[in-house]
């Protein structure tokens, strides 16, 4: 009997890991990527015995697969993507493919515009804090399909973006996890919203009447989703601006208390012995709290986990302080919503680096907080024009820079004591740097270096 072809497009963190999945399970597989695979990638597929190539496309042998898992970074309109819908071969996402296998493991999935990171890596030390044996995947720590692959877990908590979602098909998530829906990567999505919503709303698909699905009430997108699809999964809203309630259980800020219910089971926390700062926090922390209940961890450990958590790594890090001045590391803030948190959290004067590539952002929610905290505003990319159209008549200084060290130097240069110098930049990184983790480590490696 013939094996099943599978082609994996890509040779990143979730196309390797997909293919030595496959190649596991005893199906024909191919790996094919249109740019360099990384040498640990590499390694890894020839230490298994998996086919790839790389800076180039065989359409012949892609063309002939049964089945394409595609990596979340390749676009729809890709011509080799196209060219698969053309002839009808299924096109799924490493979540989908790595979910078969997952054997009596349950998964909790956390995915939003904003926030998803910290509120996964929170659900991943709980869960670990408990003695669960957990696997962290998806956008963050190992190829989810590598750990199907390699281990033998409990759970595996997964954040998911939207591109992966849109591979998603039968995939069931026990708990689901929204955080937040705000306008970002419209541009994979014909720019239009509704369409980003829809890709968002799949977390819950699939999910039954056992499985618990967690969400932001106070999301009024969110809000207007749940209220008009019929939906059998036990909710558990959470929220700050309003008291959303349900029979299931739900999370609510109460001054300096969050208090989350699930069933019988009740925590509070003092937000004034977390180590994680400001309303962004406090949703995700609910978010957490209630994941981790719904997943039967006793209230005594989420609270021990939550306030032993640290900022996650480009997340509102600080880095250093040094003759008065603060320097925070947000390189992860890639939309407006991001720094709309970003700077609600701010207690200091604010010397504010923003710029890259920019993806049809509306920065009109942003300032009133721009107007009240904002003195001087340092445009970081190879085109700033629109940052300087929406705030040079707003931000009391303004500077154009193209490169990290001439803003870095205006910002030294602006800081006053008493001052924070805030790296949140509202756009994407691709102009000037790799990644936003390279936007970052480089920033702080500037700071550690001149101040």
């Amino acid at each position: 009997m013939q094996k099943k072809k599978i082609v994996v497009l890509g040779g990143g963190i979730s196309g390797y890991g997909s293919a030595i999945l496959a190649k596991k399970k005893g199906f024909d597989v191919f790996l094919s990527d249109r740019g360099k695979i990384a040498d640990r990638y590499k390694a890894k597929l020839e230490e298994w015995a998996v086919p790839y190539e790389e800076e180039q496309h065989t359409e012949e042998r892609i063309l002939a697969a049964d089945e394409v898992i595609k990596s979340p970074g390749i676009p729809d309109k890709a011509p080799i993507v196209q060219q698969l819908r053309e002839q009808g071969t299924p096109i799924i996402s490493e979540m989908e493919f790595a979910a078969r296998y997952m054997g009596k493991a349950r998964c909790i999935c956390i995915t939003g515009s904003n926030g998803k990171t910290t509120t996964t890596s929170l659900i991943y030390k709980i869960l670990c804090d408990a003695g669960y044996k957990v696997a962290l995947g998806g956008n963050i720590g190992e190829s989810f399909a590598y750990s199907v692959a390699t281990g033998d877990y409990d759970w595996y908590v997964l954040e998911l973006s939207s591109f992966q979602l849109d591979g998603m098909f039968r995939f069931r998530a026990h708990i689901s996890v929204l955080m937040n829906i705000t306008p970002d990567h419209l541009d994979r999505y014909d720019y239009c919203f509704q369409n980003y919503v829809d890709s968002k709303m799949r977390i819950t698909q699939n999910q039954t009447s056992r499985d618990w699905f967690i969400y932001s009430g106070d999301d009024e997108v969110i809000w207007g989703e749940v209220s008009k699809r019929q939906m059998r999964v036990r909710q558990l809203p959470f929220g700050a601006k309003c008291q959303v309630v349900s029979g299931y259980g739900d999370g609510h800020v109460d001054g300096r208390k969050l208090t989350m219910e699930v069933g019988r089971q009740h925590l509070t926390l003092n937000t004034e012995k977390m180590q994680i700062k400001g309303l962004h926090n406090c949703y995700n922390a609910m978010a957490a709290s209630l994941a981790a209940l719904a997943a039967g961890i006793s209230p005594a450990k989420i609270r021990r986990s939550i306030y032993a958590f640290s900022p996650v790594e480009h997340r509102l890090e600080p880095v250093r302080e040094r003759d008065g001045v603060l320097w925070i590391n947000d390189s992860k803030a890639t939309n407006v919503d991001s720094v709309w948190y970003a700077l609600e959290s701010m207690t200091r004067p604010v010397v504010w680096i923003a710029g890259g590539t920019d993806k049809g952002n509306d920065y009109a929610p942003l300032m009133p907080f721009v107007r009240k905290k904002v003195h001087t505003l340092i445009c970081m990319g190879l085109d700033n024009q629109k940052l300087l159209d929406s705030f040079s008549e707003v931000v009391p200084t303004v500077f154009s820079t193209s490169s990290l060290d001439e803003a870095m130097q205006a910002a030294k240069k602006a800081a006053r004591k008493g001052d924070v110098v805030l790296l949140s930049p509202a756009c994407a990184s691709f102009d000037l740097f790799r990644s936003y983790e390279d936007r970052g480590r480089q920033f702080k490696a500037w700071v550690a270096e001149h101040c």
